[in-house]
């Protein structure tokens, strides 16, 4: 009991709360031995209904509790009646409804049930009568310009039938501008000059060779795919080896029998292709070079430790019978190195900034960074609204850089997943021959090239998705944006998917892929975890395994939010494993890593990284948010100026604001 309630105050007290008041602790425990959850289940749950409502209707209180209780118990209904409608054969003709009022009063005893299958069956939804394809098929988005009469459809950011109003327009949304977090509260915000530079105050550098992105997608070979996640396991085995000054006759095989006690180096696997990772399904996956490739049980009973498939671990144990390896400690792998530049270095930029005489107080040397996220519109049109907003919001604010992250142009928005649309008249296209390069053309690139005319000394950086439909390159890694063609200005600068940048000294990782979501769903937590906070959990996987996607296999698809369109299914994770070195973390961590992300946005340190969710710019069904950085510059004392390089310490001169468009 006592251990429950310690567990509910981990997951569920934040911020000034370092305990829940017994009433709201009661009606927790009730939840769970209403539905036989664990804790840790239960907060999944309790987040992706914040992620519905909203931050500002889910504070912990008494109740949001109930009303959230109420909510779990709905969506179980929901899932019953629609089990119980896919099951027609199972449940009798005749039985007694379930539906909802509506479908009650037109077909009381399911008697026309199949029966008369041209006729189509109604939802009366708020918005109207829709019609259904087939019976207990949920309803999909229509084929509309303006969104009058959309059906309930699923909510972008949760998982069952959420049933809320259709979209409510642009400009009438409500709290426009609000911060909804700060990190860093304590640091001057930017504040926007009189006049924009003359010139860009940031130098952009590419830290990853571009030109291996450019390969050939859909052509990989097992043999090279196999020696590429060989070569993970054994050069984790040389970190560990020289981090923990171990010889060669400390390592040996997990999958081998033997009494003597050995460190084994390999990768997490699940015993089941299509199970759950869990502490009875743990398995080692071992290189063919230490393990012939073997895999093995792990028995990880007297250790604490997070685990999810993909993960290169080094364990210390021993495997006395041969079925399985007993883990009596798990050892840790060095970190990578932080940034670091020379002072001389440091000087230049700050110069760049304005920096006279080491005054680097004076508000004018703050650098503004806009992040932003796709998609930049909602579903039931294609006017980016959101978008013209961020630019609007960047030229009044005289951003120095304003990174866009994909998708920009999104395959799963229902409009042009279903070719449904009407482009603006432009004398350039003829409607009959346009093409989707001439869609983000006008759409997208009209508001960036304004943009760029007010404001000439900007930077504007585009990293694709495997979601942006002009994006030829279906995989991930993934090739830059085509400059020429989508008539972008000299500003834009095209990246891949995923880029380590430098943005004058500060080193910055992107990636596109949602790979804080996948990896919540893989996760399994044995023992007591040495972070509680699943936000700050995360992205210390990456850190850890110094990689931007660690996760192997890909996670599932069906877990992943569902969208708009009539499959409903997202695109997933299509990982090419021939080029996975291409999302490595090679010199050092980044300073600033951005992972965009259907959880809920934040601004985080995590092991000395800045670690930035902004959150989607626009949900499906109304604005989202964006991350806006006040950078300041880099300080360098006296006695720093004696040594070769100084780390950059972008955590604590930098203030982040996530802000609702």
């Amino acid at each position: 009991m006592a251990d429950t309630i310690s567990q509910l105050n981990g997951f569920f007290a934040t911020g000034s709360i370092s305990e829940l008041a017994p009433e709201v602790l009661g009606e927790l425990q009730s939840i769970l031995r209403l539905h036989s959850l664990s804790p840790q289940e239960l907060f999944y749950k309790w987040e992706s209904y914040t992620m519905k409502m909203g931050p500002e209707s889910t504070k912990i209180n008494l109740d949001t509790i109930r009303a959230f209780k109420k909510d779990l118990q709905e969506m179980l209904e929901r899932d019953s009646r629609g089990k119980m409608g896919r099951s027609v054969e199972k449940v009798g003709r005749y039985a007694t409804p379930r539906g909802n009022g509506a479908r009650e009063r037109e077909d009381i005893f399911g008697m026309l049930d199949g029966v008369t299958p041209s006729t189509p069956l109604q939802d009366r939804s708020a918005n109207g009568p829709t019609k259904r394809k087939v019976p207990y098929e949920t309803p999909v988005v229509p084929k509309s310009r303006n969104g009058e009469g959309m059906s309930p459809s699923i909510d972008a950011r949760g998982h069952g039938n959420v049933t809320s109003a259709s979209t409510a327009p642009f400009d009438a949304r409500q709290n426009a501008g609000q911060i909804i977090e700060t990190l860093n509260d304590h640091i001057v915000p930017f504040e926007a000059p009189i006049a924009p530079p003359a010139e860009p105050r940031v130098k952009l550098t590419a830290n990853t060779d571009l030109k291996k992105f450019y390969y050939k997608p859909m052509a990989m070979h097992l043999s090279e795919a196999s020696e590429i996640l060989d070569d993970r396991i054994d050069e984790f085995q040389a970190l560990i080896k020289s981090h923990h000054n171990l010889d060669d006759f400390a390592f040996g095989s997990a999958a081998s029998q033997s009494t003597n006690e050995v460190v084994a180096v390999g990768r997490i696997a699940c015993d089941s292709p299509e199970g759950k990772l869990n502490a009875a399904s743990l398995m080692l996956e071992t290189s063919r070079r230490t393990g012939a490739g073997r895999r093995v049980p792990l028995k990880v009973d007297s250790v604490s430790y997070e685990f999810f498939p993909g993960q290169i671990v080094a364990v210390r144990g021993i495997n006395a019978s041969g079925t399985y390896f007993s883990v009596s400690e798990i050892l840790d792998f060095p970190l990578p190195p932080p940034g670091v530049s020379a002072p001389s270095t440091l000087d230049i930029f700050n110069e760049r900034v304005g920096v006279e005489d080491g005054d680097v107080v004076n508000p004018s040397n703050v650098l503004n960074f806009m992040i932003a996220s796709g998609p930049y519109t909602a579903d039931d049109n294609l006017a980016f609204e959101p978008l013209n907003t961020l630019c609007e919001k960047a030229a009044e604010s005289y951003a120095d850089v304003l990174i866009m992250v994909g998708p920009i142009l999104d395959i799963e928005h229902p409009h042009l997943a279903s070719g449904d649309f009407d482009l603006p008249d432009d004398p350039s296209v003829q409607p009959d021959k346009a093409t989707l390069d001439d869609v983000f053309r006008i759409l997208v690139g009209t508001p960036l090239r304004l943009l760029a005319q007010q404001i000439p000394s900007i930077t504007i950086i585009l990293v694709p998705s495997v979601r942006d439909v002009v994006n030829k390159h279906v995989s991930w890694p993934q090739e830059p944006f085509d400059k020429k063609v989508l008539g972008l200005p000299k500003q834009a600068r095209m990246v891949t998917n995923p880029v380590t940048i430098s943005l004058n000294e500060t080193l910055v990782g992107i990636s596109a892929q949602d790979v804080l979501w996948d990896l919540r769903r893989e996760e399994v937590l044995i023992g007591n975890s040495k972070e509680n906070s699943l936000l700050a959990r995360l992205p210390r996987y990456l850190i850890q395994q110094r990689h931007f996607y660690p996760l192997f296999p890909p996670g599932d698809k069906t877990a992943s939010p569902t969208t708009g369109t009539d499959k409903r299914l997202t695109i997933g994770m299509p990982l090419d494993v021939s080029y996975l070195k291409l999302g490595e973390w090679v010199n050092a961590r980044p300073d600033l890593l951005i992972t965009p992300s259907a959880l809920p946005p934040f601004a985080k340190v995590v092991e000395s990284v800045l670690v930035i969710n902004p959150g989607s710019l626009s949900k499906r069904k109304g604005p989202g948010t964006y991350a806006q950085l006040a950078v300041h510059p880099r300080k360098i004392l006296d006695e720093e100026r004696e040594a070769e390089v100084v780390g950059h310490h972008l955590f604590d001169r930098t203030r982040v604001d996530v802000v609702r468009i």
